[in-house]
């Protein structure tokens, strides 16, 4: 088979990364931050410019970059997970720096080989399979951007852009991270548990910050979670001016919960500047980049940050994983020239030592031997040994896992099932990254420590963070506890295990506006966020019976709201009633009658022989009173609460009540004209058509015509009882609507024609001579009766509810009293007092002396 060989010079420079190898039959790659920094020289663009050179060496970041290879070697290690395939590994490190970073995964994708064989079939394994990194999401953005184009698999642990998800940009990006969609519905969870709704957001000037930025502001706005105070972006080149602009900012809000999505190093330069203006009394909630931060957790930042609250990576397990770190050591045949090896690197920081020693141990330094003892160091036991808090971590080892289960379900493809053109299949010589993609993309597996790992459609892992709190120890240390978890879409929290750093050791009120108490309605202020606003009391017959109400409620119509309007209560019912005084008057006065007109009627049957009681048509007489009676009675129909039978008994019973009484009023009347003119020559006849039958004919017809029309109105438009809220709108007020404005009128017009009719002939009677004088009293009586039901007609008009029917009772007793007290009061005065004067020949006597 010929072959195309390259072995030259090459026509750029080479990256001079800090790395770690380990030789594979298939071999994957990773990109760690093993320092926190970079410094770049100065281009002069007039000689090649030397190159960047890393600053501050970050012992968990190196850490991280030994997960993957224990992980890798567990593997080699593992018969039941490519069993017949050796794992190898190339680790480069970011330094902090996007184009370290990049650099870093474009000699990953290339390969580190001077020369290379390049066979006529293009066959023959690539540089790497899949990559695991990298930590920023601005790196992974750019780095998945280019190799995504090659469909390079890359499985990052530490990038959580939500823009990461979007499969069109990035079709081979996947992550063992939740995205931050899903860790700022998190957040905007445990605002809405403390009732935080009024909060500060500060962000990075990156893509993770400025998406998260994005996100946050749309899901808290749809989930109604609160509001944002304000909203600053952390200057990536620590501006001084900005920085202190920014904590300003801070000090003048009225937000108390200060949410920040920053990497580490952004913290620590705004960290400085709140430490400068001694900015207290805030409640700090970290994203997942800096929760575990062990750089701020040191005395002087902690007086600030004690008591923070974050979002963290799942924690996990690592099995075997501090024996592998206790057996580190650096490789002196290493000939690295540039001094780049990851290993040389953390034994020189940790043992304070040096490989090279030019320079270095005439000033005082010490010589690395290579064999000093990792345990003996008691801060690299601090942070380097202390495996109880593995999170980055755990998701690397996931990472590499996935790509291995990935891995040996492509070797373990049938021929003629598999997935590509013609169902073929992947081999272990003609392995190509893309390939690698379908399967990673249906992989799943559980991990020692029980966690299931997939990845949905958008290439994310199943969302679960824990929730953390920052406490100071006694001894100056700081413990970083988990008080809770966040799983998909349900928060967990133990709030008993959380420091609150405040006088009160209660979580703070950050909040625009006081909630607003049951009774009123939350009224937005003008120009502001939707959680700034006004308490304004519910309106009369409108309640709010929870706290922050957006509107009040009508109560029902029989209920009226509470003086606190955060309940109904039932309407107070007022109607005409027997308890109150008005009702108490009313039937006394009604009785009295009813028992004054028994006591005329006795006194009338017990001398019913004298002249008095027959000169005056007895049998009318006692009609009459009868009828009085009545209507005394009918009156106490309208006391009390209205019901169907009594709205309909009241009008009938009253108007046929006083069409009795006015009826005997006329037929005496008329009697009396009668007599009159019977008494002169020739009027003889007129008394025959007025004997005792017809008397009682003309009372019982015209009493007839008034209960046809009584019927008529009941059966065409009865009244019936009705629920008045007109009046006042915290009263229902029982009262009787009369159903047919015509049938009341015509009964009370009725009434009025009769009592006119009987006045204007009494009135013509006035001057009959003394022994017919009764017509005077009726004339008087009528006056009474028609003033008294003339001053009813405006007055039960313009009375309201209960005051109607008293108007109208009124009505009733005073006319009725009229009539008794004007016809009968005169004649129990001589039957009772002047008896000498209850004689035929003093009754006829009176008229003979007139004349």
């Amino acid at each position: 088979m010929s072959s195309f060989r390259y072995d030259g010079a090459w026509p750029f420079s080479t990256f001079h990364l800090n790395e770690m190898h380990k030789p594979g039959d298939v071999v994957l790659g990773g990109l760690f931050e093993v320092h926190y920094s970079s410094v770049f020289p100065e281009w002069t663009f007039t000689s090649e410019p030397p190159q960047p050179t890393c600053k501050g060496f970050d012992t968990l970041g190196f850490r991280q970059a030994m997960t993957m290879a224990y992980a890798i070697d567990e593997i080699n290690n593992n018969s039941n997970l490519l069993s017949n395939v050796t794992l190898g590994y190339s680790l480069y490190d970011n330094c902090g720096a996007l184009v370290i970073g990049f650099s870093g995964a474009l000699s990953l994708a290339s390969g580190r080989e001077k020369q290379f064989l390049l066979q006529q079939n293009c066959l023959g394994t690539p540089p790497v399979l899949g990559i695991v990194g990298d930590s920023f999401s601005t790196s992974s953005i750019a780095i998945s951007s280019v190799l995504g184009l090659y469909k390079m698999p890359i499985v990052s642990y530490f990038s959580t852009c939500s823009c990461l998800s979007d499969r069109q940009r990035f079709p081979s990006f996947f992550r063992t991270i939740p995205s931050d969609a899903f860790q700022v519905r998190a957040m905007i969870q445990i605002l809405k548990r403390f009732g935080w709704t009024w909060v500060g957001l500060l962000v990075s000037d990156d893509d993770y910050g400025l998406h998260v930025a994005r996100s946050f502001q749309s899901d808290l706005l749809t989930s109604g979670g609160g509001c944002l105070a304000y909203l600053e972006v952390l200057p990536w080149d620590s501006d001084p001016n900005e920085l202190r602009r920014i904590v300003d900012v801070m000090k003048k809000s009225m937000a108390r919960v200060v949410m920040v999505f920053a990497h580490e190093g952004y913290m620590i330069n705004l960290m400085e500047e709140v430490v400068r203006q001694n900015v207290t009394g805030h409640q700090w909630i970290a994203s997942e980049a800096w929760t575990a931060a062990a750089v701020l957790q040191t005395p002087r930042l902690m007086p600030y940050l004690s008591g923070t609250l974050g979002i963290a990576i799942h924690r996990g397990d690592i099995p075997g994983f501090r024996e592998f770190l206790l057996q580190i050591r650096p490789d002196q045949n290493d000939n690295d020239n540039y001094g780049n090896n990851m290993v040389r690197n953390f034994w020189e920081s940790t043992f304070q030592c040096r490989f090279d020693p030019a320079g270095w141990v005439e000033a005082g330094g010490a010589l690395c031997t290579g064999q000093e003892d990792i345990e003996d160091i008691e801060n690299v036991e601090n942070e380097f040994l202390d495996l109880s808090n593995l999170r980055p971590e755990y998701n690397i080892y996931k990472a590499v896992y996935a790509l291995a289960y990935a891995l040996n379900d492509m070797l373990q493809c049938e021929p003629g099932r598999g997935p590509f053109s013609e169902h073929s299949c992947a081999t272990l010589q003609t392995l190509q990254p893309w390939q690698l993609v379908n399967y990673l993309q249906k992989v799943s597996f559980t991990t020692a420590s029980g966690d299931q790992v997939s990845f949905d459609k958008n290439g994310d892992a199943l969302p679960i963070y824990d929730i953390m709190t920052w406490l100071q120890l006694p001894d100056g240390r700081t413990k970083v506890q988990n008080v809770g978890e966040v799983m998909s879409e349900e928060l967990t929290i133990n709030e008993d295990k959380i420091f609150w750093n405040f006088e009160s050791n209660k979580p703070p009120q950050s909040v625009c506006s006081e909630s607003c108490p049951p009774g009123t309605r939350m009224a937005r202020k003008k120009g502001e966020p939707v959680c700034c606003f006004d308490c304004i009391p519910c309106s009369d017959g409108k309640i709010s019976n929870k706290t922050d109400s957006m509107e009040c409620t009508s109560c029902p119509e029989d209920f009226w709201s509470s003086p606190q309007r955060d309940h109904c209560v039932p309407k107070k019912t007022e109607f005409l009633s027997y308890h109150e005084p008005l009702g108490i008057c009313l039937t006394t006065t009604s009785l009295l009658g009813t028992f004054t007109c028994a006591v005329v009627l006795g006194i009338f049957i017990y001398h019913r022989r004298t002249p008095m009681v027959r000169a005056n048509n007895s049998e009318l007489s006692f009609l009459l009173l009868v009828s009085l009676k009545l209507c005394f009675l009918c009156s106490l129909l309208f006391i009390g609460r209205p019901r169907l039978w009594t709205c309909q008994l009241r009008h009938a019973a009253f108007g046929i009540s006083f069409v009795l009484s006015v009826s005997c009023i006329l037929v005496k009347t008329m009697v009396v004209l009668a007599v009159f003119k019977a008494s002169k020559p020739g009027g003889g006849d007129s008394l025959k058509w007025f004997g005792a039958m017809q008397q009682r004919g003309t009372v019982m017809v015209l009493t007839s015509i008034q209960a046809a029309i009584c019927t008529a109105w009941l059966v065409s438009s009865s009244p019936a009882p009705h629920k008045n809220t007109q009046y006042h709108n915290d009263k229902i007020v029982y009262e009787c609507v009369v159903g047919s404005t015509v049938g009341f009128s015509v009964l009370l017009g009725y009434i009025g024609l009769l009592a006119i009719l009987s006045f204007l002939l009494a009135f013509l009677a006035r001057n009959l001579p003394d022994n017919f004088n009764e017509a005077k009293l009726i004339t008087f009586s009528m006056l009474i009766f028609c003033a008294v039901w003339v001053a009813f007609v405006p007055a039960y008009v313009n009375s309201p509810g209960k005051y109607a029917d008293a108007v109208e009772v009124f009505a009733i007793l005073a006319s009725s009293f009229g009539l008794l007290v004007a016809l009968f009061g005169p004649k129990c005065f001589i039957i009772l007092l002047r008896p000498e004067r209850n004689t035929k020949k003093a009754i006829m006597g009176r008229g003979t002396t007139k004349s």
